[in-house]
């Protein structure tokens, strides 16, 4: 009777977890959402935030696409040409409000548009940067100057310098530079040709919507961002500087970067060195929110020249770029990758997939390849586990004898067990090392599917176009050539089919447990897990199917070192197979007790 309990509640457990995984996975796991397509007069369905970001309502998209091809045929624009960023700077206001990022497409379809950073204001994708002063007594330029351009185009071999005069003898100028990557640095300079000496108050600002964000949970943050006094603050999200007094958060300590991150991209001002600027962030109404760095006041003096650098990053948060530039001294800019606490052990398997990527080609194949280096540095540690579980197998006879003589005396039965793995110097838990040192690897593995962009629409082969995406060949739509998304906790595809199958395997050739509803249970945990698993990355299913088939092969192959396990474990299994089917004719024959 216990027996079915465990078994009815192991069922109604699976039930539950198979019910409520569809919510839970698109609160934790996120996908990118479906762009919609429809006319502007569509009405405004709210949508969560996806991984990718951007817009999703429908109107809000047809609008974007008519505001920016007006914006953009205005004229009155430098051209950004560089590797990394194609777009260009308004000359009204001075503003980096068209930016584009070359190396990544919009779909997996190498054919679709470049990702679109920053978009001009008034726009419903809002994001620009602006560089700029507020002047004390003196006319300075704001959002409506329009500059004057010397230099067409901003390459990484030809700078661009805006410049624009007041009346009254002041010329500023901003000098714009790019680099091939996203980085771009501008020069703000002041001159005084006045007879007296002027004073103005720099500034540089991010300014975006909150309607292109990504989605913001507990382990992906999406949302402002920086770095201060060397260290990287996530406490700050849109919501909590909308509500905040005066719809403003004043950070402490001297600024190394602030911005606004997306799960792969990034918009952040980068001050100078030893700069004192003031850093905030600011929610200004209607989802629109804005980074500052606001510097102190400097008087000019009559023929001088006041100057300062600040540089804009805008592109997407690849590794190996942010600690090139963290390298040159911007601190710990390669944590706008949200880590968490474990970054000290994911960013060496990053390196290593990313390492072994770069030699072979396929992240798919780079996958497999490091579940070998994985399971090849554990192999030792597995032979211990067989040595232990045949150490295990010999003392059966023994433990069994305990339990019988203090089958009514738990405590000392439980006493005398412990007492006989020391005289015998057996360790029970040492089986469970090899898997205990597998969830690091795995949940590095999908720490780095879900949040770097090297993985973003890499693909392996045959149907799967992106290993950061969940496997799209689904059973129940006919692996899509019916018209219709399965909910995820029925999105059964190929892959999450042959986890389940590995899986199944791997037990069958562990030693039975003792226990026939233990049994019973291990029996249906492959195909829970199939359901589980099925919703995440691609590339984490290929590494777990192939972490079992190694298993698989490892089991037999010290089974064949170690026959007596093997002996032993399929004696065991019979017994149990024996005792189920006891189990089973017993409560078939069983009578109801009447009341």
């Amino acid at each position: 009777m216990q027996n079915q309990r465990n078994i009815i509640l192991a069922v109604v457990l699976t039930g539950l977890l198979l019910l409520g995984w569809e919510s839970a996975m698109s609160w934790f796991y996120p996908q990118a959402a479906k762009r919609p397509v429809a006319a502007a007069s569509a009405p405004a369905v709210p949508a969560k935030p996806g991984r990718e970001g951007g817009l999703l309502n429908a109107a809000d998209v047809a609008l974007e696409k008519k505001d920016l091809r007006a914006e953009l045929a205005a004229g009155h624009r430098v051209i950004i040409d560089a590797p990394g960023l194609k777009g260009s700077i308004n000359l009204m206001g001075a503003l980096v409000d068209d930016v584009s990022m070359a190396r990544h497409r919009e779909t997996v379809d190498k054919s679709s548009a470049p990702v679109r950073l920053f978009s001009p204001a008034g726009t419903p994708a809002q994001h620009f940067a602006q560089i700029g002063w507020v002047g004390e007594g003196v006319a300075a330029p704001d959002a409506k100057t329009m500059w004057t351009a010397e230099g067409a185009k901003l390459t990484p071999q030809t700078p661009v310098t805006l410049r624009w005069t007041n009346t009254t003898g002041q010329t500023y100028t901003i000098r714009y530079a790019v680099d091939a990557d996203y980085m771009i640095t501008a020069t703000q300079s002041v001159a005084n040709t006045a007879p007296a000496p002027v004073v103005v108050r720099p500034f540089a600002l991010v300014n975006r919507t909150e309607k292109t964000s990504s989605v913001d949970t507990w382990q992906l943050h999406s949302g402002p961002i920086g770095a201060f006094d060397g260290s990287v603050n996530f406490d700050n999200n849109y919501s909590t500087v909308a509500e905040a007094p005066g719809g403003a958060i004043a950070l402490k300590g001297v600024s190394n970067w602030i911005g606004f991150t997306d799960i792969y991209w990034l918009s952040a001002l980068i001050p100078d060195a030893g700069a004192k600027a003031e850093a905030a962030f600011r929610a200004l109404g209607k989802g629109i929110y804005r980074a500052d760095l606001i510097y102190p006041t400097v008087s000019v003096a009559p023929g001088k020249v006041q100057s300062q650098n600040v540089r804009l990053f805008a592109g997407a948060k690849e590794n190996s770029v942010l600690e090139k530039y963290e390298a040159a001294g911007v601190s710990n800019f390669s944590f706008s990758i949200d880590w968490g606490w474990f970054s000290w052990f994911e960013k060496p398997i990053f390196w290593l997939l990313d390492s072994i990527f770069n030699k072979v080609g396929n992240f798919g194949l780079a996958i497999i390849l490091l579940t070998l280096v994985v399971r090849g540095v554990m192999f030792p540690i597995a032979q211990r586990q067989f040595a232990s579980m045949a150490a295990m197998r010999a003392l059966q006879p023994k433990m069994k004898a305990l339990q019988e003589r203090y089958k009514d005396d738990k405590q000392t039965q439980q006493q005398k067990i412990m007492e006989l793995y020391k005289e015998e110097k057996v360790n029970p838990l040492a089986g469970c090392l090899p898997i205990f040192l597998q969830i690091p690897v795995f949940f590095a593995l999908y720490k780095v599917l879900t949040l770097t962009i090297e993985m973003r629409h890499q693909p392996f082969v045959l149907w799967i176009k992106d290993l950061s995406a969940p496997d799209p060949a689904h059973i129940l739509n006919l692996f899509g050539l019916l018209p219709f998304d399965p909910p995820s906790f029925l999105a059964i595809g190929v892959l999450a089919i042959l986890l389940g199958i590995t899986m199944w395997l791997q037990f069958k050739l562990q030693p039975a447990a003792m226990d026939p509803a233990q049994q019973q249970i291990f029996s249906i945990m492959p195909w829970i897990m199939m359901f589980v698993m099925a919703p995440f990355a691609a590339g984490l299913l290929i590494y777990w199917i192939t972490s079992n088939l190694l298993t698989i092969a490892q089991q037999k192959y010290l089974y064949s070192k170690h026959p007596q396990l093997k002996a032993q474990a399929d004696k065991d299994q019979t017994d149990v197979n024996r005792a189920v089917t006891r189990e089973q004719k017993a409560a078939s024959t069983r009578k109801p007790k009447t009341p």
